[in-house]
């Protein structure tokens, strides 16, 4: 098999997105999301030769999903077929990027990944992983830290987003499993607060920094919504602005898209500060679509829109 530039795993979900009051007869908008997907459509648009790893069910929703992935210039090779339904959630517009949304998961597809789906891992030059990913399952646990493990042996840049959602986890049990993963991360991108209160007990930046880097990792790059980025680590310090998108209408998805372009970057050759940079960029933009692949920005667009590093 071929060398993967990014291979992200986890659950590509079915989005039902209303922006109107959920009454009876609200009209609901059809589409494929979620934080696997997100990224790796990210990833493809930074220029990485992307695949996601996951399962669909064999049905004609995972038909529809397949496609969609094939739009978005990612690779479904990678993708199992499961004669079992695909997870769903409902989502409203949120410019806080924090809002719990409404799923339907139980039983999916993806929640039968376990470690046979990653191993043996195919080459690739960076695997992005997730904290929703993890939750899925006990199995998909395991294999999360299978492929952490094995990307780490094999040189490639493991990118971990802690993506609390307390509706499919408990924070003890998520703070278990950033611990068991972080000393094989490049980096890990936590959001403050909203991973950071539950996970790391603090709502300060620096605070969340230093306890990411206290249990292995590299390098962390917390996330504060649309004010900055704190990197800390490897590289030393920086903080990057987030820039002002006046036409934002959904924040749903930023933080995945940053954490795909990141890794797309870092696959390519980009120093970890710049492939951050225009992490922070893409997300920027992709807040002016609506749903997790509303609108992802082309690299030319997100080079365009990446904050200066500071001097």
């Amino acid at each position: 098999m071929s060398r993967y530039d990014v291979i992200v795993i986890g659950e590509i979900m079915v989005e039902l997105y209303c922006d109107e009051e959920l009454a009876d007869g609200a009209t609901l908008r059809l589409g494929f999301s979620g934080d696997a997907l997100n990224a790796a459509a990210a990833a493809a648009a930074a220029g990485a030769r992307t695949a996601v790893l996951t399962a669909v069910g064999k049905d004609e929703v995972g038909d529809a999903i397949i496609r969609r992935v094939e739009e978005l210039g990612i690779e479904p090779a990678l993708i199992r077929r499961e004669p079992r339904s695909n997870g769903a959630y409902l989502v409203h517009g949120d410019l806080t990027g924090h809002r719990q949304f409404s799923y339907w998961r139980n039983g999916s597809a993806a929640s039968t990944l376990d470690v046979a789906d990653v191993m043996p891992l195919p080459d690739t030059g960076a695997v992005v992983l997730s904290g929703i990913t993890a939750a899925l399952s006990d199995t998909a646990e395991q294999a999360v830290l299978a492929a952490a493990q094995a990307a780490h042996a094999a040189g490639a840049a493991v990118i971990y987003d802690p993506n609390y959602r307390p509706k499919l986890t408990t924070a003890a049990r998520a703070r278990k499993v950033l611990a068991a993963v972080a000393p094989y991360c490049t980096l890990i991108t936590p959001s403050c607060p909203g991973d950071a209160e539950p996970l790391l007990d603090t709502n300060s930046p620096t605070s969340a920094a230093a306890a990411v880097l206290a249990y292995g990792a590299r390098s962390v790059a917390i996330t504060a919504g649309a004010e900055e980025v704190l990197i800390d680590g490897a590289p030393g310090v920086v903080r990057l602005p987030v820039p002002k998108t006046p036409n934002a209408v959904d924040a749903t998805g930023a933080g995945d898209v940053l954490t795909g372009t990141t890794a797309a970057r870092l696959s390519l050759g980009d120093p970890l500060i710049e492939a951050i940079r225009l992490g922070v960029g893409a997300a920027a933009l992709s807040v002016t679509g609506r749903g997790g692949t509303g609108h992802i920005p082309t690299l030319a667009q997100t080079t365009a829109a990446a904050p200066p590093l500071p001097h």
